[in-house]
C-alpha cells in the first residue's frame, strides 16, 4: 500500500480574505500570497496544487497559469471546472494551454456545478448535469487525443458538435481527469471515465469507505484497473494543541458547502441523523430560498444566520469529519484513510498569521503514512 500523497487548495481561504478587504490592493495581496503558498508547496513536495472556480469568483485558470511559471514540480490543476460554465471546447482549451504552460503537468478537476446558479441568476440552458458530465469526457479526451490536430464530434442532448477541430492539444499524452461525485450515479460516471474521484470538504470515513468501494467494482466490472484510480480526501488537515475551535471553525464550512442539495450525503456517520441536522441547518441559514433565486455564495453569506447553523450542528460530529490534533493524532486518523483507500489528502492552509513555510514541517511530520 502506497503512502498518501498531499495536495493543498487555498482559493476559497484567499477569495474570502479578498472579499473581505473591499478594495482591489486586498486582492493583488491576497494572490501575491497564493503564489508564495505555491512556491513553498513546490518545495515542500506536496504533490498537487487545486483551484476552485465559482461562477462569483475568479479565474482560475488564469491563476493556475501563473502558478505554472512559478513552480517546477508540483501538478496544478481545478477544483472544479463544470460545462456550463465553461464549454468543453473552451476547457479543452484551457487545460492544453495549462499543460504547455506548465510542461506537462495540469490536471482537470470536473463537476456538475451548481445548476440552479446558471438556470435562475445566469439565464442558461441547463439539461441535465450527469449527460453534461459526461458528454464531456467524450469530446475532452477525442479532442486531447494525438495527432493534436484533433475534430470531435457529438450527437448527444448536450453538446451537438460537429467536426469541431482543435489546433493545438496538451503535452501530456493522457491529462488526468477528476470527478467531483457525490451520489450513485456521478460515481458510477467516474468509475467508466474518470482517473479518480473528489470528495467535497469533510467527506466522512463512511461514507469514502463505500463511495471508494463502489468506484473501485464498476470500474473492474467495465475492463478499468481499479488499482490505477485516485481518491482524493478534502480533509484540509491540520496539527493543531487545539482541535476543538477547528472544529467549531469548520461548523461554517458544513452550513455553507453540504446544506447545497445532496451534499448532506457526505457527512454521513453512524449515530448521527444528519438529514434532520441539515434539514435544520438549511432552514436558518435559508439556503433553498437563497438557491431558489439564483443565489451565489455571497448571498448565502449575507442571508444565512452561521451562529445558529452552528448550535444546529453537533461538535461531536465534527470530531468524525475533522481531522486535526497532534501529528500522532493525525497520523492515526490518515492510516485510517488510507486503509480505505484514499490516495490523495488535502492539507489545511496554514492559519492567517503563521508563516507557510510550516507547510515543510508538516509534510516531514506526516510523510510516509
Amino acid at each position: 500500500m502506497k503512502p498518501l500523497r498531499f495536495a493543498i487548495d487555498t482559493s476559497h481561504q484567499v477569495i474570502a480574505r479578498s472579499q473581505a478587504s473591499g478594495d482591489r490592493k486586498g486582492v493583488q495581496v491576497s494572490i501575491d500570497d497564493l503564489v508564495h503558498l505555491a512556491r513553498v508547496a513546490d518545495r515542500a513536495g506536496i504533490d498537487s496544487f487545486w483551484a476552485s472556480e465559482d461562477p462569483d469568483g475568479w479565474d482560475a485558470i488564469a491563476m493556475l497559469s501563473v502558478l505554472a511559471r512559478e513552480t517546477d514540480r508540483i501538478r496544478i490543476g481545478t477544483g472544479v471546472l463544470n460545462p456550463y460554465f465553461r464549454h468543453p471546447s473552451l476547457i479543452a482549451a484551457s487545460i492544453a494551454t495549462l499543460d504547455a504552460l506548465s510542461d506537462g503537468r495540469a490536471f482537470l478537476g470536473l463537476g456538475r456545478g451548481q445548476t440552479e446558479w446558471y438556470r435562475h441568476a445566469l439565464g442558461m440552458e441547463v439539461g441535465s448535469p450527469l449527460a453534461a458530465l459526461e458528454e464531456s469526457f467524450g469530446l475532452l479526451r477525442q479532442w486531447w487525443r494525438q495527432p493534436w490536430r484533433a475534430e470531435a464530434s457529438a450527437d448527444a442532448s448536450q453538446f451537438k458538435i460537429t467536426g469541431w477541430e482543435r489546433a493545438i492539444g496538451p503535452i501530456q499524452e493522457h491529462v488526468p481527469i477528476y470527478l467531483a461525485a457525490v451520489g450513485p450515479k456521478a460515481l458510477s460516471l467516474a468509475a467508466r471515465h474518470a482517473d479518480g474521484v473528489v470528495f467535497n470538504d469533510l467527506a466522512s470515513v463512511s461514507y469514502m469507505e463505500d463511495a471508494i468501494r463502489d468506484v473501485r467494482r464498476q470500474a473492474a466490472d467495465v475492463g478499468r484497473d481499479p488499482d490505477v484510480l485516485s481518491f482524493f480526501a478534502r480533509a484540509a488537515v491540520m496539527i493543531t494543541d487545539d482541535p476543538e475551535a477547528v472544529w467549531e471553525r469548520r461548523k461554517d464550512t458544513v452550513s455553507l458547502i453540504h446544506a447545497l442539495p445532496g451534499m448532506d450525503v457526505l457527512l454521513v456517520s453512524p449515530g448521527f441523523d444528519i438529514e434532520a441536522i441539515m434539514s435544520e441547518v438549511r432552514r436558518v441559514m435559508r439556503t433553498e430560498e437563497v438557491l431558489d433565486r439564483g443565489g451565489n455564495f455571497l448571498d448565502i453569506r449575507r442571508t444565512g444566520d452561521f451562529a445558529a447553523a452552528r448550535e444546529q450542528i453537533p461538535t461531536d460530529l465534527m470530531r468524525e469529519l475533522v481531522v486535526a490534533g497532534t501529528v500522532d493524532e493525525v497520523r492515526a486518523r490518515l492510516r485510517a484513510f488510507r486503509e480505505i483507500g484514499v490516495t490523495d489528502v488535502f492539507l489545511a492552509t496554514p492559519p492567517k498569521g503563521e508563516p507557510v513555510e510550516g507547510l515543510v514541517e508538516i509534510v516531514e511530520a506526516l510523510a510516509g503514512v
